[in-house]
């Protein structure tokens, strides 16, 4: 296996700027040219990492997540496949049960029910039922949630519905630069992952992505905005959401917020720290109310921290409805909700 080379920013012996020098460090990337980027590092890298799905290899996917890759790999290592993601996961167990790495792309998280099967009882489970004699390093894309007026078939948020099978990994980037480190370590990690990706933010923000590979770690969560009023628990494309809230509850309330990143492990210990601290607790999601992450969270933090708590865990959710068209900006939390709930809060 080949590895990625450091680059070096010393001057050249003559005093001019080397090749390696003048070379750039970072470069401006969005979200889906950040996976992108994950992705081409890694099978330039290891010739064990295929693709699959429909329409990611001349198309590069509905997203273009998968864009020019098939152009550089071949289609033997970026495949486009049948309309069946049943049999996409199954062939990607039996991928990895022979050494591989396979990607299995599904066009939306709304289309993975058919492969619910093969990802909850095979995928999930091969490392226990043999005894640990096998693994599984499937990473399973998805986009997911809404942004893009998909209506009821192209908006879901079912991630809740994953995250009580054993020996599934879940995450969800809510930036250009940590989805290019998760979904990094997701291709090297031995157990399989499903790989959520925030449609609204594709395209929504660019930043200064490291162009080498680097890692971000599972199961670690990031305090990406420090405050004492009150811990606000949030995840990929809500985090932005949540950061726009505490810039305008500012002078009133101070907003602590955590990126989980991880929602399977997620990092409970960051958490209930920080709620220790704050002694107020919020979780937001675009996902529906009933039996939603934000449930387990709030179970969690007040079996923890009962006697702590100036105030009930609050829930700030999508509705439990479908998905609406027409309405989308009604039916997910905005920053003016997620304020006037933090209002209430206090």
């Amino acid at each position: 296996m080949k590895t990625i080379p450091e680059i070096s920013n010393s001057p050249s012996e003559s005093g001019l700027p080397s090749a390696a020098a003048a070379r750039p460090t970072t470069a401006p990337m969005n979200l889906q040219e950040a996976l992108n980027d994950a992705l081409r590092l890694k099978m330039a890298e290891d010739a064990s990492v295929y693709l699959m799905g429909e329409d990611i290899g001349r198309m590069g996917g509905v997203f273009r997540v998968t864009s020019g890759l098939q152009a550089e790999f071949g289609p033997e290592r970026v495949m486009d496949s049948p309309l069946s993601e049943t049999a996409l996961v199954g062939a990607a167990i039996g991928m990895a049960l022979l050494g591989l790495r396979p990607v299995v792309e599904i066009q939306f998280m709304d289309f993975i029910y058919p492969a619910a099967d093969q990802i909850i009882n095979e995928l999930a489970r091969l490392r226990y039922r043999s005894g640990g004699q096998f693994t599984s390093p499937v990473v399973v894309r998805a986009p997911y949630g809404g942004g893009i007026r998909g209506g009821l078939y192209h908006s879901q948020s079912p991630e809740a519905m994953f995250l009580h099978v054993p020996g599934l990994k879940v995450v969800t980037p809510s930036s250009p630069a940590t989805a290019k480190g998760l979904l990094i370590s997701a291709l090297e990690d031995e157990d399989p992952v499903l790989f959520l990706e925030p449609k609204r933010l594709y395209k929504l923000t660019r930043e200064e992505v490291p162009v080498a590979a680097y890692r971000t770690s599972l199961g670690v969560g990031e305090v990406v905005r420090r405050g004492s009023d009150l811990t606000l628990v949030t995840y990929g494309g809500m985090v932005n959401v949540a950061l726009q809230a505490a810039k305008l509850a500012e002078g009133e309330v101070d907003c602590e917020v955590i990126d989980l990143r991880t929602l399977n492990p997620w990092d409970e210990a960051l958490v209930l720290e920080s709620v220790a601290r704050t002694r107020r607790a919020a979780v937001l999601h675009e996902a529906p109310t009933t039996c939603g992450f934000g449930a387990e969270i709030s179970a969690r933090i007040t079996e923890e921290l009962f006697s702590e708590l100036r105030g009930p865990v609050t829930r700030i959710t999508g509705y439990d409805t479908h998905y609406p068209f027409a309405l989308e900006s009604v039916f997910y939390p905005d920053p003016q909700r997620v304020l006037h709930a933090m209002r209430g809060m206090l």
